[in-house]
């Protein structure tokens, strides 16, 4: 974890590993040990000295393959909560796509 332009207290650590713990939800119990998670979030710039502009930016590593999420809310936790869908939705789309179909041969 990681703040940019902003310090992370300990309410945004708590609550970025709350919604980084259901992303093993997605992986493969075999992957987890290889899994490396890397997650940015604060303030695009210097200049955003007041105002809401937050982002969130998660990059996942999981052997050869590399998914990677960034969302932007005038929220940090909202900001927080996008890039954890993100990342979710991808890792669905993958874990999907490499079931077998179950058509049946009629």
């Amino acid at each position: 974890m990681h703040g940019l332009n902003i310090e992370l207290t300990p309410t945004i650590k708590k609550h970025i590993e709350a919604k980084c713990e259901s992303l093993k939800h997605f992986m493969d119990p075999k992957h987890e040990s290889l899994a490396e998670l890397r997650i940015e979030v604060g303030k695009p710039s210097h200049h955003h000295k007041s105002g809401g502009v937050f982002m969130a930016e998660t990059n996942l590593k999981i052997g050869s393959e590399f998914f990677r999420a960034v969302a932007t809310h005038e929220d940090l936790h909202a900001a927080i909560n996008d890039m954890k869908d993100d990342i979710e939705r991808q890792l669905l789309k993958h874990k999907t796509k490499h079931e077998p179909s179950r058509k049946t041969i009629r």
